[in-house]
């Protein structure tokens, strides 16, 4: 069997054991591999993280691939039917850690410009690549110091694909064209600690916040709309007491989080959390954490060009979707107008034997290259 270049460089790419946040020179790879088309490749160093800007062409519109070179960590090596980074073909499927999340997605990109360039040498407009080592950790010293430094300098994003595995059933049944944004909370409620035989003497804090509690959970925050889903309040842990079963706990501790969507703000979450808290009388302390803001790229220039090529392709009616975690995208949001993540399907991102059918690979490549030809060609 004669190995497709795409297939080589995924391997390649895949035997780098770069858990987050170490790139271990997939970064350099790639710039070896874009310089001789014509990019100009930067090295903006962060902390530990590692990151890759790299532009073809000066002209508008900008068309940008982005992604992450760091992949969690492998788990139990012992539970895996090979190593996670030794790219092992078996069945038709290529396993190891990153195959689906996110290796194969850059290595699919890298080619899919060596195609397109070499077809199209006068092509219009510019091909950027902008990629991190830090998407699977805090994602502080990644892709959100290069937006930064790209929007202090002027650069203007127009279009961007983020290489996310989105795909669910099979490759291009699904593109995100949005993701829910992330707040946490951590609330305290007082009370006062006292022997469980007087409770006349002690202040119940668990009792006191749980009709609180109930509220949030009952109330409907908004009623999404045409791509999002209502926004979510999850409580995810709750501590309380000394573990003795005759005391009074003096105080309980609550998280909680919202997946929101634009149609609710930050500021808005937060005032209606505090005013069912403070009309329920409570003595609280309670801290945010912004993890990320929703963003949406309603249908246009860059989601018809992208379905267009999968429908070429695969012949599929891709589903735009704004389900799932966060990504990067949030910060090329920020300064791209357009933003859209298209990858291979995400079954086994992150888990024991990660993997990805071959026969994906190289239309996923196809795809990219396709998408270009619409946009620039």
């Amino acid at each position: 069997m004669i190995m497709s270049k795409t297939l080589a460089l995924t391997q390649e790419l895949m035997s780098l054991s770069s858990v987050t946040p170490e790139d271990k020179g997939c970064q350099a790879r790639l710039a070896e591999l874009l310089t001789p088309l014509g990019f100009v490749c930067e090295t903006i160093q962060s902390g530990e993280v590692t990151n890759l800007w790299a532009r073809k062409g000066t002209a508008q519109p900008l068309v940008v691939f982005a992604g992450h070179t760091d992949v969690v960590p492998t788990g139990p090596l012992e539970k895996w039917q090979s190593h996670p980074f030794q790219p092992t073909l078996r069945e038709g499927r290529l396993y190891g850690r990153g195959a689906s999340d996110m290796k194969t997605s850059i290595a699919a990109m890298v080619v899919a410009c060596e195609e397109f360039t070499a077809a199209h040498p006068d092509h219009k407009g510019s091909i950027g690549f902008l990629i991190t080592s830090d998407e699977e950790g805090p994602a502080i010293d990644g892709t959100v110091v290069v937006c930064n430094a790209l929007k202090a300098r002027g650069e203007q994003l127009d279009y961007c694909i983020v290489g996310e595995p989105t795909s669910a059933k099979t490759l291009g049944d699904m593109i995100k064209n949005g993701r829910r944004g992330t707040m946490s909370g951590k609330l305290t409620v007082k009370g006062i600690q006292g022997h469980i035989a007087y409770p006349q003497l002690a202040r119940n804090p668990i009792h006191q916040a749980a009709p609180a509690l109930a509220e949030l959970v009952a109330e409907q925050w908004d009623a999404g709309n045409e791509y999002y889903l209502p926004t979510s309040w999850q409580i995810s842990n709750i501590h309380g007491g000394t573990g003795a079963s005759n005391v009074i706990p003096g105080e309980v501790m609550i998280d909680f989080n919202f997946r929101f969507s634009t149609a609710s703000t930050v500021e808005g979450l937060q005032q209606r959390v505090h005013a069912i808290l403070d009309k329920h009388g409570l003595e609280y302390d309670l801290k945010w954490t912004v993890g990320g803001l929703p963003f949406l790229t309603p249908r246009g220039d860059l989601s018809d060009a992208l379905s267009k090529a999968i429908k070429d392709e695969t012949g599929l009616d891709t589903e735009l979707s704004t389900t799932g975690g966060t990504s990067d995208g949030r910060f090329i949001a920020q300064i791209c107008p357009q933003v859209i993540e298209f990858g291979p399907p995400n079954d086994s991102i992150h888990k024991i034997d990660e993997h990805i059918e071959v026969r994906y690979i190289d239309p996923l490549k196809n795809i990219y290259r396709k998408t270009l030809e619409n946009l620039l060609a």
